[in-house]
């Protein structure tokens, strides 16, 4: 039932997997946290406090977190690099010296401040990663809001993550959950599928199309699968690049053409010294192979029209090398390292692309949320963890010992 206090707010400490009444907000919650004196590796970085629960300000709303999505966010917040996400906090007006990672969840909606109209409290809502100011005039005039200097991602970027019992988070964040999936699914899939669907029809001409190859890096992470997933759906061709054969019927059962194991290759990692004859023979006959293995695969002589990029500093000679003429390389990440090198030649003379993509707008999201409701389309979750477990499941993550597909944790769900 829900409260007829629109903000009450009591000093009872609730324990993980205890719901409070739908409307009654505590005082003080539980959450995972990082502070900058303990930034490493994710055992070390993270913490469990309880800390103050948030208040909603104008056009936000607090959820109370069924259950969140796990993704890198956390490991590169828990580093403190490529930035130091608490240094950021000023930008965005919060006044605490501690970080709430987590950027997407499965949620109900528990209170609401001024000017929300987007939702209402008792709404059961998909929280998504970006916030950004709805006000700004460069989306005021219809440009994307991932392109506005007021984007940014809800758990690294901004604080009050979806690693507590409670977040504080945009009206525009809020989804309707669909029923057909559960509290897991809806937690963990979204920041994958989204941003796989922008990177396969956000740009122009190289928007996937009936018959297209799509070389899929990380074919069973949560990213990969979906890419996977929608590529088949809109009639393309997918091949995935998976870490062991395990895996390899995984991504076949999802829709996958066929696989390439990278462990079988050696040729991996920035083009140094490549002006030395005998460096690049080495490299040149590692991407060749590749390239011979991928054409099996299709069955023809047929490159990549597009290519799922999100290692960079590993893959990404060899991903412009494989990509066909005219074809474009789009690039959502760095897991392997930020430094890309690329012999610039199969760039400009063949006239490829190469793109970044960051996240998915809402009119992504809405769109991929549509797909899933009328499709046999779903997300692959690979491992549900309780609540205890969140640092040593980041941990996994780091050292790419996690089981792939999407991850999630259980907080108000757990059981």
């Amino acid at each position: 039932m829900i409260s007829d206090k629109k903000e009450e707010r009591v000093d009872r400490i609730f324990e993980i997997g205890e719901i409070p009444p739908i409307g009654v907000v505590p005082k003080r919650m539980y959450a995972w946290t990082i502070r900058k004196e303990r930034f490493g590796t994710p055992l070390e970085a993270f913490k469990v406090e309880l800390v103050d629960t948030p208040r909603p300000r104008k056009g936000e709303v607090i959820i109370c977190n069924m259950v969140a999505g796990i993704n890198y966010n956390g490991v590169w917040a828990a580093s403190g690099k490529p930035q130091n996400v608490i240094a950021e906090h000023g930008k965005y007006g919060e006044a605490v010296d501690f970080h709430i990672c987590g950027s997407e969840t499965s949620s109900i909606v528990y209170e609401v401040g001024e000017g929300v109209d987007m939702c209402q409290v008792g709404d059961e809502v998909i929280a998504i990663g970006i916030q950004y100011d709805i006000n700004c005039p460069m989306i005021k005039s219809g440009i994307e809001e991932v392109f506005s200097p007021t984007f940014r991602i809800w758990g690294y970027e901004a604080n009050w993550g979806g690693f507590a019992q409670f977040s504080r988070v945009q009206q525009q964040q809020c989804f309707k959950k669909p029923q057909k999936l559960s509290w897991e699914e809806a937690a963990s899939c979204v920041a994958t599928g989204a941003t796989a669907y922008r990177m396969l029809t956000r740009w122009g001409e190289h928007a996937v199309k009936e018959g297209d190859v799509v070389l899929i890096w990380g074919g069973y992470g949560g990213l990969g699968s979906m890419a996977i997933q929608l590529t088949k759906y809109f009639g393309g061709i997918p091949v995935a690049v998976v870490s062991s054969d395990e895996r390899v019927k995984l991504c076949m059962d999802l829709g996958a053409k066929g696989c390439i194991n990278r462990k079988e290759y050696s040729h991996w990692g920035p083009l140094e010294n490549y002006t030395d004859p005998s460096v690049y023979r080495n490299w040149l006959k590692g991407a060749l192979k590749f390239r011979r293995e991928l054409w099996n695969i299709v069955g023809e002589k047929k490159e990549p029209r597009i290519v799922i990029e999100h290692p960079g500093e590993s893959t990404l000679p060899t991903s412009v090398f494989v990509c066909d003429r005219g074809g474009m390389v789009v690039i959502c990440a760095g897991t392997s390292g930020y430094t890309g090198t690329l012999d610039l030649r199969y760039l400009w003379l063949s006239q490829k692309r190469l793109q970044g993509s960051h996240a998915g707008t809402r009119n992504d999201v809405g769109a991929f949320l549509d797909i899933l409701e009328k499709s046999v389309i779903s997300p692959v979750i690979s491992k549900v963890y309780q609540w205890n477990d969140l640092a040593l499941a980041h941990q996994y993550l780091s050292e790419n010992k996690h089981p792939g597909g999407n991850l999630a944790v259980l907080i108000g769900a757990s059981k």
